[in-house]
């Protein structure tokens, strides 16, 4: 990538999927070395199990130190921050999860993944008390925060409004019947890409791939895609952006697949 550009993160969700043994991962390779191996093979992998339970500071330390210099970690953040119904109440969770050794990522730390059912609806006032318990940086280390919600609620400009006033990013969902939104409200980009087919060797046709690597570049020259749909039409300020995109959940066998594909069609 040129200066005039961000850089393009793309991988997948966790490596400790068993199915992948033997498909994406070679026969008979200890499961130890797994994260070794997605890390050579992919540029970023979202860490799920952290939504789950609470990782240690070895752990993130860990992980940190079997991926190679480049390579990046989105986290998702704990169930028990966003799974509640004051959500401006969070503060104590948040802290715990800060605390808890994220940070030891150092610079293969990526943007904080805040996911949200598809039974929460837009509060402006809630919503807007979480988005503010959420920290710049932490023990010396800038924080890059992305949400993710799933209730059509949110599809209105004044959440687009607080998002930006924040510098928080949103998730462009690919997805049959989560909320999709693509506005640009970060100065990065974040997109779960949830539509492929277990059927195609690659998870996408060619053409999907394609059209997806022509989006990326988009994003990360400053642009916005134009034909995902936005709330707000007033255009984000057009600057480069780092931009991550990870194959998740639907055809999940291929998604190592996919995220390979999209990484050797950016070359």
């Amino acid at each position: 990538m040129t200066s005039a550009t961000g850089r393009i993160y793309v991988g997948i969700g966790g490596w400790t999927y068993e199915p992948w043994r033997g498909v994406f991962y070679p026969k008979g390779l200890p499961h130890a070395r797994e994260l070794s191996y997605a890390g050579a093979h992919l540029t970023s992998i979202e860490i799920n199990g952290t939504f789950y339970r609470t990782q240690t500071l070895a752990t993130f330390r860990k992980w940190a130190s079997e991926v190679p210099d480049g390579f990046v970690f989105s986290v998702k953040g704990p169930r028990y921050a966003v799974n509640r119904r004051v959500l401006s109440e969070a503060g104590d969770s948040i802290k715990r999860f800060l605390e808890s050794g994220v940070t030891e990522l150092g610079t293969r730390l990526g943007p904080l993944l805040w996911q949200f059912t598809p039974y929460k609806k837009f509060e402006e006032k809630d919503f807007g008390g979480f988005l503010e318990l959420l920290p710049k940086t932490f023990d010396g280390h800038r924080l890059r925060h992305v949400v993710e919600v799933r209730n059509d609620s949110f599809k209105t400009p004044a959440f687009i409004a607080l998002a930006r006033m924040f510098d928080v990013g949103i998730v462009y969902a690919e997805h049959d019947k989560y909320t999709e939104i693509a506005d640009v409200t970060a100065d990065f980009v974040y997109a779960r890409l949830q539509k492929g087919d277990e059927k195609l060797k690659a998870g996408y046709p060619p053409k999907a791939i394609d059209a997806w690597a022509d989006r990326a570049e988009i994003w990360a020259k400053g642009g916005a895609p134009k034909d995902l749909p936005r709330i707000d039409r007033t255009a984000a300020k057009t600057q480069p952006r780092d931009t991550f995109i990870y194959f998740i959940h639907e055809a999940k066998l291929r998604a190592p697949a996919a995220a390979m594909a999209l990484i050797e069609r950016l070359k």
